[in-house]
């Protein structure tokens, strides 16, 4: 990817939902190899066109009119942050992250996977901590996690 590229962050739109679900399926495959998908793609891009852009704060990274991250905040929790696997290492990351704090200064929560190590360097080095270990039974994929919090004077 070129670094001319702009890379805009703004709120998310109907239009957007498409092309942000295909962000998710592409950075959920690359990611995450080894975790079973309960939902078939079809069913992704549905409830992110039908509940996650409509009723959830849901922000996107556009560069050359193309959608290639995606964040999305409810409540404290940071319940999505993907970007198209091709962007990671351009600071998109960062600036979500930037964005997320800003928009919840009071902190923030998410949970990750445990076989997800890149996610947890990239939150550890954002200030969050690993609060509580999980087995898996209260999420979908049945795929053992971690949940993480960042507080406002934390590091990062």
């Amino acid at each position: 990817m070129s670094t001319e590229v702009t890379v805009a962050l703004r709120r998310a739109a109907a239009p957007d939902a498409a092309a942000a679900a295909d962000v998710w399926l592409r950075s959920f495959t690359a990611a995450l190899p080894t975790v079973v998908r309960p939902h078939s793609d079809d069913a992704v891009r549905a409830y992110i066109r039908d509940v996650v852009v409509p009723l959830h704060e849901t922000w996107v990274a556009e560069a050359g009119g193309a959608i290639v991250g995606l964040m999305v905040l409810d409540g404290e929790l940071l319940s999505q942050l993907y970007l198209d696997p091709r962007w990671r290492g351009h600071g998109i990351g960062d600036r979500f992250m930037s964005l997320a704090k800003g928009r919840r200064p009071g902190g923030l929560t998410l949970w990750t996977f445990q076989v997800n190590k890149p996610a947890h360097r990239f939150y550890e080095r954002h200030g969050f901590s690993a609060v509580e270990y999980t087995d898996g039974r209260d999420n979908e994929e049945r795929e053992p996690d971690v949940r993480y919090a960042w507080q406002p004077g934390a590091q990062g």
